[in-house]
């Protein structure tokens, strides 16, 4: 009988022990694989198959030295751990397959956007926007499965001990009534389709939009549009002047010098907003919540009021100050999950104002 704690076969792993990986490496991976071909149909895909995204799983690991793995929040256990890392192999592997074979639906597709695109990312803050401000309890949950997390009515169901036609009503009466308001109360621009759709799907969309989103092709179709043009316009073209003292609303990458300065929690679960960004693009630490992490800054913003935050930053800014060679863009902290309004976390950067390498958000 095999008893090792979580270190013993991260060691393991990262010896090369071809024991660990039989024993561990191999069996989480291929859970990961038969939820996720239960979910994007892995299996029916040419080279997706369960040990080409296990190689590429083992192999990103290693380039990293299994520190992904030491990262991991000790309230999760490794194999779920690893079994939620083994998506993002998954969605890579899919945007390959749309590239190599053309032959992607476009409900896989909109599952598949890596969330530092442009596109995801505003697709999921606007209707994270819905929920916060005009949904809660169940229905926000259900709106955030359907469209952020990509689950279809009858994976829904199954979740929620309901019938497909239960989730498949209910969301109906939430769209017509909260969301789509919303959007085009918020966002009614004219723009064209952004240019990461490829031109063959242009005149599919609306046939293969409706199942994806749970939409009437005949009625929606321009709703679709209508909230893409409002994604496309939130993206504008990143210009980087720092003489200019405004952060980008939208930063998807950054120079060797520039830091990414997130709204954190004291814990370091980096699980939503800029924190998951941070996280996923810019080197952030899971369970580190405060300072600086790869090309990243952690300001903690969670664990109280405003007087909480403010010891946060002025030792952010302190750091800033010492550390001239590098330029901190700083993010709207604070104003997101964790409730607060600008009026109330712009003063805390008062004294920032004087210091030439921190980046401000506008009006800030």
């Amino acid at each position: 009988m095999w008893e090792h704690s979580e270190q013993e076969i991260i060691d393991g792993f990262r010896r090369g022990d071809a024991r660990f990986f039989r024993r561990y490496f191999y069996e989480y991976c291929r859970v990961a694989y038969n939820i996720y071909d239960a979910h994007y149909g892995l299996s029916r895909k040419e080279n997706l198959d369960f040990m080409s995204l296990a190689h590429q799983y083992a192999l990103y690991l290693m380039e990293h030295d299994w520190r992904p793995l030491e990262d991991h929040s000790p309230e999760v256990s490794l194999r779920t751990w690893m079994v939620n890392g083994f998506r993002y192999i998954v969605l890579d592997a899919l945007k390959w397959h749309q590239r190599e074979y053309g032959s992607i639906s476009f409900e896989d597709y909109l599952r598949s956007f890596d969330m530092s695109r442009d596109l995801r990312l505003q697709f999921n803050r606007l209707v994270e926007e819905v929920c916060d401000k005009c949904l809660s309890g169940k229905d926000a949950e259900l709106v955030h499965m359907l469209l952020v997390e990509g689950y279809k009515a009858k994976e829904v169901a199954a979740m929620l001990g309901v019938t497909p036609s239960a989730v498949s009503q209910h969301y109906h009466y939430i769209r017509d009534r909260v969301v789509f308001p919303y959007l085009r109360e918020h966002f009614d621009m004219e723009l064209d389709m952004p240019e990461v759709m490829e031109p063959v799907m242009e005149e599919s969309m609306a046939a293969e939009a409706a199942p994806c989103l749970g939409i009437a092709p005949e009625y929606e179709y321009g709703a679709i549009r209508h909230v893409r043009r409002g994604l496309h316009k939130l993206s504008t073209n990143r210009t980087m002047e720092t003489q200019k003292r405004t952060t980008p609303e939208n930063i998807t990458e950054l120079r060797p010098n520039e830091i990414f300065v997130f709204g954190s929690n004291l814990r370091g679960m980096h699980g939503g907003g800029a924190a998951w960004i941070a996280y996923r693009k810019f080197g952030a630490i899971m369970g580190q919540g405060v300072g600086l992490q790869g090309q990243s800054y952690g300001i903690p913003t969670m664990q109280g009021g405003v007087e909480t935050i403010k010891p946060y930053v002025d030792e952010f800014i302190d750091f800033a100050r010492q550390h001239t060679e590098l330029t901190f863009l700083v993010t709207r902290i604070g104003c997101g999950i964790a409730g607060f309004q600008d009026s109330e976390i712009a003063p805390l950067f008062r004294d920032a104002h004087d210091v030439e390498n921190i980046v401000l958000p506008e009006g800030w």
